[in-house]
């Protein structure tokens, strides 16, 4: 299958690039799920979907997507609409922006995490500080709050999903607008 390319004529110092993977997502939801993200990209998004092994009757499919700094942002928080879908949407770090993920599952909701430049969750100062106040404060251990700043719980829920990617082909998009 060849790639699908979308591009923006000359070079911007704002642009990104990223990896979309839907990792589960019901037959009926797929169109609705591409309208948006070609909402959020400015071009038609065709979608190659497969079935999702780990879930009867439900599809999985991936795209690499370029656009405007901020982008994954935008596709992570348009398919949060879709309640019953568990995807992952990342973006690469760029001039002046740091890296991105963002993990979505029907039972935890949306996850948004920092990433470094070797691929690491960073987490921020003042959220440590903030759960060094509670520890100090209570006595109580910090280990589930340090497991979900680090998206540990999302990780463990999607796992056995994104293992079904690897015979997927990859479909390469770019923001036109």
């Amino acid at each position: 299958m060849s790639a699908a390319s979308y591009s923006r004529s000359g070079t911007d110092a704002t642009q990104s690039r990223g990896v979309v993977f839907v990792h589960s997502c019901p037959n009926a939801v797929a169109p609705h799920l591409e309208w948006a993200m070609a909402k959020v990209l400015g071009a038609d998004v065709p979608m190659k979907w497969a079935p999702q092994p780990v879930a009867p009757g439900q599809l999985r499919s991936h795209i690499i997507w370029a656009g405007k700094q901020g982008t994954g942002s935008r596709i992570a928080s348009a398919l949060l609409a879709f309640g019953q879908v568990r995807y992952e949407v990342t973006e690469d770090p760029s001039d002046g922006h740091e890296g991105e993920r963002f993990a979505a599952t029907p039972e935890l909701g949306l996850f948004r995490a920092t990433i470094g430049a070797h691929g690491d969750v960073m987490v921020h100062e003042e959220r440590l500080r903030s759960l060094l106040v509670r520890l100090n404060a209570t006595g109580e251990s910090v280990t589930e709050d340090i497991r979900r700043l680090i998206g540990q719980p999302w990780d463990e829920d999607l796992e056995a999903f994104r293992v079904t990617h690897s015979d997927s082909n990859i479909r390469v998009l770019h923001n036109v607008s």
